[in-house]
């Protein structure tokens, strides 16, 4: 199988119009479509589906599943990203900081889902870390 990239992510939530707010004013992200319980959104050449759940549980944050979400961003918008963070009162659970050859900043959404902004790749990480 010849995977040719990276396509979306779909994110569990307990409340879709909390969700939407938090992705489109926070993040930024632009909405393209939303349905009953989902909606679809681009935040540059990345989309994100959020899913509504009928009865969520408690997000655990040492199960078994994905831990974070990471997208890329440029240097140079990185500290105003870091400033609406803040400014939106987003929990920040690392950095912001400096991390493998790049910027980094990991947040959580209003479930608890853990995202990431990030500045650099992961050529440039593994320098680091040989």
């Amino acid at each position: 199988m010849k995977v040719i990239g990276f396509n979306h992510v779909t994110i569990r939530v307990s409340d879709l119009a909390r969700s939407l707010t938090f992705y489109r004013e926070v993040l930024g992200m632009e909405l393209v479509h939303r349905g009953r319980t989902d909606a679809y959104l681009e935040w540059g050449e990345a989309w994100v589906c959020l899913i509504q759940l009928s009865s969520p549980r408690p997000h655990d944050p040492n199960a078994l599943g994905v831990d974070h979400v990471a997208f890329s961003i440029a240097d140079t918008d990185f500290p105003d990203a870091v400033r609406r963070l803040r400014e939106a009162q987003v929990p920040l659970v690392r950095g912001p900081m400096e991390r493998g050859g790049g910027q980094v900043v990991n947040f959580l959404d209003p479930d608890g889902n853990q995202l990431e902004c990030y500045t650099s790749s992961l050529h440039e990480r593994m320098k680091r870390w040989k």
